[in-house]
């Protein structure tokens, strides 16, 4: 099948289940329900990818490797939200929109991230759709063990970061241990090398160099607009403590804590 049309296949199966997703969040009155099927369409649009175009090795790779990334975070994602107030963001637009809230969700939280969710994924695809080379090579090595060290920040910083909370000791306290005591958010920092691998793993096709702005397009996201940024201005509202902990921590890329 061509391109164009594994693309737009892709498309409309996400925009599909975003909606699906955006029924259930009207059913259980809860909008964080985006969140986890955030994960859950990239690891559809890549079986897609996989079972419609050549199914070479790097293909079912890749497959294999967002399988492992998008599964873990729509377990961790559902598991945090399940049970818990809906996420202050959502509660926010909720009250700002008020009853038309229903359907302004629709396209401003789960239509917007499955077209983003989409664009993101063109990098995966074309690692995917390309038949040539027809074995793997050094850069899928490479690809894969940077992938592999963002995946390990992600998931242990999530974990040590749900152990810390789940401790009611530590309410109102700021996380400054384990990976947490390197990076401030070492689980966007293992996200980003997540997505700077599959890039590697595109680079070994001809047109790899056009899934360039996938890993960039994450980066902007999780430092400028959704994740960091924005997550710190709340937080600094919220626990004073914070404050030296930013003068102590780098924000993003690990390094040894200032002892100013």
């Amino acid at each position: 099948m061509s391109l164009p049309n594994v693309l737009l296949t892709g498309l409309g199966a996400v925009l599909v289940l975003m909606i699906g997703a955006w029924i259930l969040s009207l059913i259980r009155e809860k909008t964080c329900v985006a969140d986890s099927f955030w994960g859950l369409g990239f690891v559809l649009i890549a079986w897609l990818a996989w079972s419609m175009g050549p199914e070479t090795s790097r293909s079912l790779l890749v497959a294999v490797l967002i399988s492992i990334w998008g599964l873990r975070l729509f377990f961790h994602i559902t598991m945090r939200n399940w049970g818990a107030p809906e996420d202050r963001r959502y509660r926010a637009m909720r009250e700002h929109y008020g009853r038309r809230f229903w359907w302004v969700s629709l396209f401003s939280v789960f239509l917007l991230q499955g077209t983003l969710l989409w664009v993101i994924s063109l990098a995966p695809q074309l690692a995917q759709l390309s038949s040539v080379p027809d074995r793997l090579t050094w850069l899928d090595g490479l690809g894969l063990f940077v992938w592999a060290v963002g995946f390990t920040f992600e998931a242990v910083s999530d974990y040590q970061m749900k152990r810390f909370s789940s401790n009611p000791a530590n309410e109102g306290k700021v996380m400054d241990k384990g990976l947490w005591g390197y990076s401030r958010h070492p689980n966007y920092f293992g996200e980003c090398l997540v997505w700077w691998g599959i890039f590697i793993i595109a680079l070994a096709t001809p047109y790899g160099w056009w899934a360039l702005f996938s890993p960039v397009l994450v980066t902007v996201l999780l430092l400028k607009v959704s994740g960091v940024a924005m997550l710190e201005k709340d937080i600094i509202q919220r626990r004073p403590d914070y404050e030296r902990y930013r003068h102590r921590v780098n924000a993003f890329f690990p390094w040894f804590p200032s002892k100013r």
